[in-house]
């Protein structure tokens, strides 16, 4: 299989001002771009062609030899949930089924959209934080690098991408604005609902 670049369900400058058409450009079409481009290349002659990516993702986690597959491989993956993960005028209310599980396991949204912004702000250097669903019940998480819940048995329904691509040209250092900003007036909930089941 070869793995091509996902075409967005919106605009490059649709998520403008929150995310400018300059980083939508860089960071979807050319780090994206390039993850693709690089997993492309190492999966070339191998029998990971014939794999899904979950499947490429969860063998070269358990190989360090295969580091350069999986940075790619999940990448490749995370970024694929993230640009679904947000849309124009996101934000606002959160769909009656997702509400419920996110108060039942969090408390209140609020403190739920409190841990999930601290998982992105305290994470150090470059990674991920995310909500997905363990055990049945809704976690929080932060991952380095291009790690994911994937290969921890777990599945992401919301991922944010805190590397600096993701933010710089925008927010600059201010890492706690863009993930307040994408929690509050970018996250597509009825999309992050769907994932629930």
């Amino acid at each position: 299989m070869t793995f091509e670049l996902p075409k967005l369900d919106y605009s490059n400058n649709a998520l403008s001002p929150i995310m400018s058409e300059e980083t939508l450009d860089l960071h979807h079409g050319k780090h994206h771009q390039t993850y693709i481009d690089k997993l492309n290349s190492f999966i070339k002659d191998s029998e990971m062609v014939k794999m899904s990516l979950e499947e490429i993702i969860l063998k070269s986690s358990k190989d360090k030899s295969m580091q350069g597959i999986f940075n790619n491989a999940s990448q490749h993956w995370n970024h694929n949930l993230f640009w679904k993960c947000m849309k124009p005028n996101g934000g606002g209310n959160i769909p009656p089924n997702l509400e419920k599980r996110l108060k039942s396991d969090f408390g209140s949204v609020e403190e739920f959209k409190t841990k999930f912004k601290e998982a992105g702000i305290n994470q150090f250097g470059s990674g991920w934080c995310w909500l997905s669903v363990k055990d049945g019940k809704l976690f929080i998480s932060k991952t380095a690098n291009a790690a994911n819940p994937l290969i921890e048995n777990m599945k992401p329904i919301l991922g944010c991408d805190v590397w600096e691509h993701s933010y710089y040209i925008d927010y600059r250092n201010r890492r706690p604005e863009y993930l307040d900003k994408f929690v509050n007036n970018l996250v597509n909930w009825e999309y992050v609902e769907s994932l629930l089941d």
